[in-house]
């Protein structure tokens, strides 16, 4: 008589996410749609605006340039909040410059990244003529 042996393959299953999912980032629009619709809601307020360096459609930085009354001039660098959202800083300082002090920073900023965009908006004032929160 023959002994039959039965072996049992036992398999395991595997989740495919890990126990601790580390949380999601949010989507972020691309800058290339972001800076279109910046120049847009500029341009409706009367505040014309052009780009002076295209930069990466999907994820370039960017500088905007301000020029205001009598020549004066500021530059606002995008950064982020601790929560991720959009955010600006007076990169040339709190007090305007002349074209030399733009033209030095923009050119110190393309050098170490050249994805960067730089938009440049007629604003009498020197504020951002789109909804910006200036840190």
């Amino acid at each position: 008589m023959r002994e039959t042996v039965l072996f049992l393959h036992t398999s395991r299953c595997f989740s495919a996410l890990p126990e601790k999912s580390a949380p999601m980032e949010k989507a972020r629009l691309k800058t290339g749609i972001w800076v279109r619709a910046m120049l847009r809601q500029a341009g409706q307020k009367g505040n014309p605006g052009m780009v002076l360096h295209h930069g990466d459609d999907d994820a370039g930085g960017v500088l905007i340039v301000l020029l205001g009354r009598a020549g004066h001039m500021s530059v606002l660098a995008q950064t982020r909040t601790h929560d991720g959202r959009r955010a600006w800083f007076r990169a040339t300082g709190e007090a305007a410059v002349d074209q030399a002090g733009v033209d030095a920073y923009v050119t110190r900023q393309m050098e170490r990244d050249p994805d960067l965009w730089v938009l440049e908006f007629e604003t009498p004032d020197l504020m951002p003529p789109f909804e910006a929160k200036l840190i």
